[in-house]
């Protein structure tokens, strides 16, 4: 049986990607534990979890910059002392948050890369793969989008760095796609703008399609079809000809 991203489907993909659970806040503890003073996994690893639902919880209750840490000590029942074990500050729990996910958003949908798809393939990848992980970690999207811009202006433009990376990824699918005849782009800035904003729609506006029963995967095979006629893909070109250069798609570090 073919796993992600060579089966696409919910299924495959959370088998390859642990994005829940113990193993995910695990990775979280490992990324930031240099700068936490608690090193056991086991007590750091229950006391994230709670960190950050609660964070998640009070920003879209009354908005992160009204939420305080005090806020967050009474949310958690960790003292105020036992908080600074993990943070140092509001704005520190942000950058952790916006870390995170520009972590999985390089490794999931940038680390398509290596996995020598063709470029329709590897874009039906990063469309079902961008809404997979949406559907599991949309707190950690919608505050990036919603929160972030209120921050520090260079905390900004990390929200602002993390949506063109992910567009970067678009466009180098795009001409990839256009090298080996496959696809037409006058434009693949834009139409990398575009489908990023079709794609914020599932976390941002979740309760319109909600209420219209339109489910994960359709809405992700309506984006994918749409994006092929917007490339005037020509299927089976590029199985009997010869690439005009080399196609390539980058992979972020």
């Amino acid at each position: 049986m073919a796993s992600w991203p060579f089966e696409i489907s919910a299924e495959s993909f959370r088998k390859a990607w642990l994005l829940e659970g113990e193993p995910f806040w695990r990775s979280v503890f490992e990324m930031h534990k240099d700068k936490m003073q608690i090193k056991n996994p086991k007590v750091a690893i229950v006391n994230l979890e709670k960190i950050f639902t609660a964070t998640f919880h009070l920003a879209n209750s009354k908005g992160f910059q009204a939420m305080s840490l005090r806020d967050l000590s009474r949310e958690t029942g960790i003292s105020m002392g036992g908080l600074y074990a993990y943070i140092g500050s509001k704005n520190d729990l942000a950058s952790v948050i916006e870390g995170v996910l520009r972590k999985y958003v390089d490794q999931v949908i940038g680390g398509l890369a290596s996995e020598n798809l063709e470029p329709v393939d590897c874009l039906r990848a990063i469309v079902y793969g961008e809404l997979y992980m949406m559907e599991i970690l949309n707190p950690w999207y919608y505050f990036c989008f919603m929160e972030l811009k209120g921050l520090p202006r260079e905390q900004q433009q990390r929200s602002l760095d993390l949506e063109l990376r992910f567009e970067g990824i678009l466009i180098d699918a795009f001409q990839a796609g256009v090298a080996s005849g496959q696809f037409t782009c006058e434009k693949p800035e834009l139409l990398a703008a575009l489908v990023t904003a079709q794609l914020q729609q599932w976390h941002l506006k979740h309760w319109k399609f909600k209420l219209r029963n339109i489910g994960t995967q359709e809405y992700a095979q309506f984006v994918y079809d749409n994006l092929l006629l917007c490339l005037s893909f020509r299927e089976g070109v590029a199985a009997g000809a010869e690439p005009e250069i080399e196609p390539k798609i980058r992979q972020l570090a």
